[in-house]
């Protein structure tokens, strides 16, 4: 019985020890190995070399009819093994050098996972039933042993080529006089060289897929990580020409004797961006000008943070350099290419007092800058990533207190992306003391900085304390002007869901629709918002209307004639929400009344019943019998006249959820009581 349910599983044994030979050759035979990762590769490479001479002993001896099925089972466990070896070790051959060594701890956690797989396959492996020589039962009971008791194995080579590098970034930071802090470029050259990157096209290639883990890093929403990928694009592309470019450093140096600077009427604090001789990484491809305040937008390209701020202003959102659409609006700081846009100028006698003294950002703030860069150490480990965010929320909080408009407008749409995932990011961010002052600027005239500042509170309120610093705060006086007057549907609708959010809490649905302009500005929105906007009003009165005290208050504003027509309206597509909160304002006697009065809902509800969805079935049926008990006899006359009623009803009643044909057959018995009484 096992041999034939595992032939059924698994392909002929003939063919899957083919497949395991040719795929266990394929991966040692690999040319041209990684210079990262080195011990952990060729350990896993020995492995399988000892498996392979198993595999193909079975081949020349057994036949796939004496094989046990543990065996057949234990090969292709062991096939999906080496499949996954062969892909991260070419993860590892084709992926960028720096990053993977940035990732030392996860790509070595990946290995020792699969050493772990292997360990368990071979636990099935009845070596001794196999016909197989001493030596290789040896050799295989050894690797077994040595799998079993295998640990975590993180190269310090590869630690110590990772600290060199972002030793060098830090060190290129630490600005405290003119002649410290300075690249020592041969020492650079050399850590390069350790990970394999010698020639100009190494350098080239390296920096081509740097940009392409920054892309899928965008892509995911790690806007960290961007940043971090990027300081090290800055690094390696400053490198490759102070190293391979010895003519251009010689005509750098020259350029100290002979550079005459000319200075335009308007730009007397920005002499250095008429310098012909720029190097063109520390250009800005916009303007064509010495980058003065670098920032890398989501495709991973450095601008100035003016020409681009221009740029997105205008209208557009896609990347100037690319043409590839931005997936967010969000400028990193790309501090490392700052420090080398310094560091250049000091070598060619260039002012750089613009850059040590920016007036969005205070002494303290750029202590937290300097904190921020030394940050990037162990990039994957979760320390450094909560450092990092702590640096980045603790600098744009400092950009909402003192800066100008436009900085504040800039560094709450930066909040509102790092709080937008991560509960981690939202602790953090709160921490950091934005609260209040994004409350603050939920007061705004400036359209972007209110949507930005109450989007990004909606999403610090998804993490549970931060609800509490929300209340406390008094923000939620602040959210209901929003929602009542805000200066776009967005921001009116953000602040729906906000309140939605907050009134998780049942504390809080008391103190929200204690205040009287809460519920009526939430209907309002159901009236007069997007379709977005509307369901986020509909869902915040749905947990409102939890709270019994909150459900007259809701019928009062008028939102039971509003939900109804949301029944009819396909594109809104909140039937289901509308639903909810019809079925909860059912429970007082106002909304009861005024359900009673609607001429469309009992047919409306009758369809429902037929075509809803099995939660719009569960409302509606609870809507329907609510209806007609308690003196609801004209509602049961109109059901007993629509001729579908009784038909969807019978089919509730034998299909439907067990809570909806409870209440299908209490409302069949009550039209039967109704039907009889009437004759």
């Amino acid at each position: 019985m096992n041999e034939l349910i595992v032939s059924s599983v698994y392909p002929p044994t003939g063919n899957l020890l083919e497949a395991l030979i040719h795929i266990s050759n394929e991966v040692f035979s690999m040319e041209k190995l990684p210079f990262v990762q080195m011990k952990n590769i060729s350990s896993m490479v020995r492995r399988i070399k000892i498996l392979t001479s198993l595999f193909e002993e079975i081949q020349e001896t057994s036949s796939a009819a004496r094989l046990p099925p543990s065996s057949i089972l234990c090969l292709a466990e062991l096939s999906c093994v080496i499949q996954k070896v062969k892909l991260l070790i070419e993860i590892c051959k084709e992926g960028s050098s720096l990053w993977n060594l940035m990732q030392t701890e996860l790509i070595s956690n990946q290995f020792h996972a699969l050493i772990k797989e292997m360990d368990n396959a071979l636990d099935i492996l009845p070596l001794r039933l196999l016909n197989v020589t001493v030596d290789t039962k040896e050799q295989v009971e050894l690797l077994h042993k040595q799998a079993k008791r295998a640990d975590l194995f993180i190269d310090p080579r590869d630690i110590h080529k990772r600290e060199e590098i972002l030793q060098l970034m830090a060190t290129n930071c630490d600005r405290k006089s003119k002649n410290k802090g300075l690249i020592d470029f041969e020492r650079v050259k050399q850590s390069f060289n350790s990970i394999g990157l010698t020639t100009s096209l190494d350098y080239e290639e390296e920096i081509s897929k740097l940009e392409t883990q920054a892309e899928k890093q965008a892509g995911t929403g790690g806007l960290i990580a961007v940043s971090n990928i990027n300081s090290l694009i800055s690094l390696i592309s400053l490198s490759k020409t102070a190293i391979l470019e010895e003519e251009h450093l010689m005509n750098k140096q020259n350029l100290k004797q002979t550079v005459s600077i000319n200075v335009l009427p308007d730009q007397s604090s920005s002499c250095y961006s008429l310098v012909s001789d720029i190097p063109d990484e520390l250009r800005c491809p916009i303007s064509l000008d010495l980058i003065r305040d670098p920032v890398i937008v989501a495709s991973g390209h450095t601008y100035d943070r003016n020409s681009i701020a221009q740029w997105i202003n205008s209208g557009h959102h896609t990347c100037p350099k690319s043409g590839q659409r931005l997936i967010h609006m969000a400028l990193i700081p790309n501090y490392a290419l700052k420090s080398l846009i310094q560091q250049w100028c000091e070598d060619n006698n260039i002012p750089i007092t613009e850059f040590k003294s920016t007036p969005s950002v205070s002494e303290s703030s750029s202590s937290k800058i300097k904190k921020y860069d030394k940050a990037v150490d162990y990039i994957s480990a979760t320390k450094a990533s909560t450092d990092a965010v702590k640096m980045t929320a603790e600098f744009l909080v400092g950009k909402l207190a003192t800066g100008s408009p436009d900085i504040q407008r800039q560094a709450a749409y930066e909040l509102r992306l790092l709080a937008k995932s991560g509960m981690d990011n939202r602790r953090i961010i709160a921490e950091s003391g934005a609260i209040p002052f994004l409350m603050t600027l939920l007061g705004s005239r400036d359209p972007r900085i209110q949507e930005n500042a109450v989007t990004a509170l909606l999403n610090l309120s998804i993490h549970e304390n931060n609800k509490i610093l929300i209340m406390s705060a008094g923000a939620i006086d602040s959210l209901i002007g929003v929602l009542q007057s805000g200066k776009t549907m967005e921001a009116r609708g953000n602040a729906a869901a906000a309140i939605f959010s907050l009134s998780v809490i049942d504390e809080y649905k008391v103190i929200i629709g204690a205040r009287t302009k809460a519920i009526p500005a939430l209907v309002g929105l159901l009236k007069d918002g997007t379709t977005a906007g509307k369901r986020d009003a509909a869902i915040a009165l749905f947990n409102l209307a939890v709270y019994d005290a909150n459900r007259q208050s809701i019928v009062l504003a008028g939102a039971v004639p509003l939900l109804i027509d949301l029944l009819m309206d396909d594109k809104a597509g909140i039937t289901d929400d509308s639903l909810a909160v019809l079925a909860l304002v059912l429970g007082c006697n106002e909304g009861l009344q005024a359900l009673r009065k609607s001429r469309i809902l009992v047919p409306l509800l009758v369809d429902l019943l037929r075509f809803g969805s099995s939660k719009g079935k569960d409302h509606s049926i609870t809507l329907l019998l609510g209806l007609c008990k308690d003196s609801g006899e004209e509602i049961a006359g109109r059901l007993l006249m629509n001729p579908r009623s009784i038909p969807s009803l019978q089919s509730l009643a034998a299909d439907g959820s067990l809570r909806a044909r409870r209440k299908a057959d209490a409302l069949l018995r009550l039209l039967n009581r109704c039907c009889f009484q009437s004759q």
